[in-house]
């Protein structure tokens, strides 16, 4: 117990120093390693827990101070799990079953770094009533995400971002550089609109206005946790466009601005490939004439 309680605190940033014939652990103020905190204290509990679960997880497989290393990842994806437990799915067409129905048996941490792999030996319930055997399952986590399509709805247009992604070039697809929305991972305790409002200013040098929530989707369920939380916002667009993007993150984000129509033509010509524009899009096309009227 003693070797386990040293882990965890050294893990997260603490040292032990000598306090009378035992040991006090202290947390410097340049440790680098704390969360800021929610005003509802059982959700800092809640999602402090979760991080304590995952750092548990590499017990025995990494030393402390590499697990240290891991804590800004471990962050994201534990305020995920906390997002996702408190999460109200509508269920009228589904069969009802829930996470009740599912009988966990192990997890394994056996990947991490800004993104995690996890493993998953479970049993769940079947729609004829019986329990499937058990079954290995591999999720790549990646946390929460938000993207939010920027709409000028007095002159029709909408900008889009351009950027290379290590996805498609792994795929040995020739063009890696993807059209998509502004977009961003939930890594602060903030709420999803407000990251969207600072990644907009990131990744395209725009100043949000008004914002509507498209959907809420996860957009590869069988085998990724990533759950997006999709925003379309009013923006002048004007004299948008140039390149972005945080040094200290190697962003290199082209911003370009098109018609409306010319981006939704662009889906049918398959140039926009990627699934949250996509989503953002074909919404938006649905619902230009009641957006341009609220917010012209």
């Amino acid at each position: 117990a003693r070797a386990r309680l040293d882990f965890a605190l050294a893990a997260m940033g603490a040292r032990a120093v000598p306090a009378g014939e035992g040991a006090a652990y202290v947390f410097g103020a340049a440790a680098g390693h704390a969360w800021p905190g929610e005003p509802q204290p059982e959700e800092r509990r809640a999602r402090f827990a979760e991080a304590l679960t995952e750092i548990m997880g590499h017990y025995g497989r990494r030393p402390a101070a590499e697990v240290a290393g891991l804590l800004h990842g471990i962050g994201i994806r534990a305020l995920a799990r906390v997002r996702g437990a408190a999460g109200r799915t509508p269920a009228a067409l589904g069969a009802g079953l829930t996470a009740a129905d599912v009988v966990a048996e192990a997890r394994e941490f056996s990947y991490a770094r800004y993104f995690g792999m996890e493993e998953h030996r479970l049993r769940h319930r079947r729609f004829d009533g019986g329990m499937s055997e058990t079954i290995d399952r591999a999720v790549f986590t990646s946390g929460d995400a938000i993207t939010v399509l920027p709409f000028d709805p007095r002159a029709g247009t909408v900008l889009l971002i351009e950027q290379f992604r290590s996805g498609p070039w792994a795929r040995r697809d020739p063009h890696p550089w993807c059209l998509e929305t502004v977009a961003g991972r939930c890594d602060v305790t903030e709420p999803p609109e407000a990251t969207a409002r600072r990644e907009a200013r990131e990744e395209a040098g725009l100043e949000l206005g008004r914002i509507e929530r498209i959907a809420d989707f996860y957009p590869s369920p069988g085998i990724v946790g990533e759950h997006i939380t999709a925003f379309v916002a009013e923006a002048d667009l004007g004299g948008a466009g140039g390149v972005h993007g945080l040094a200290e993150e190697q962003e290199d984000i082209r911003a370009l601005v098109l018609p409306l129509a010319a981006a939704v033509a662009a889906v049918e010509t398959g140039e926009i490939n990627t699934s949250p524009l996509m989503i953002s899009l074909l919404w938006l096309a649905r619902h230009e004439a009641r957006l341009r009227a609220a917010w012209s």
